[in-house]
């Protein structure tokens, strides 16, 4: 198992978090398997940016990004170089360290 240390967001994991996740799984499984609610407007299926995520540690021992996820990736709030859309970063047997941004781009959430 991978250990996946969150660190603390205000809404979805206040206290930060530490969690064991299965290699082949994505971020965003990860976290909702472990009760951190992260946004996932499209049902993870790489057509939003709203489970963006910062890798902090561990970032080159994800799956490699597709183009896919590139061009929606520039649309993140907060895009960093090691930015991931947690529903495509697939984990290996590397522990992580991921954060959460303060902000997404979800305009079902914001009342648009």
């Amino acid at each position: 198992m991978t250990t996946i240390r969150v660190l603390p967001h205000p809404e979805y994991c206040p206290q930060g978090a530490s969690l064991s996740a299965a290699p082949g799984s994505t971020i965003c499984e990860a976290l909702l398997e472990n009760d951190i609610k992260i946004e996932h407007a499209c049902d993870m299926s790489c057509a939003c940016t709203t489970c963006h995520v910062v890798v902090r540690e561990g970032f080159n021992t994800l799956s490699a990004q597709e183009e896919e996820e590139e061009d929606l990736l520039d649309r993140a709030w907060g895009l960093e170089p090691n930015s991931r859309l947690s529903c495509q970063a697939i984990i290996a047997n590397t522990d992580l360290v991921v954060e959460i941004p303060k902000y997404s781009i979800n305009h079902a959430k914001e009342n648009h």
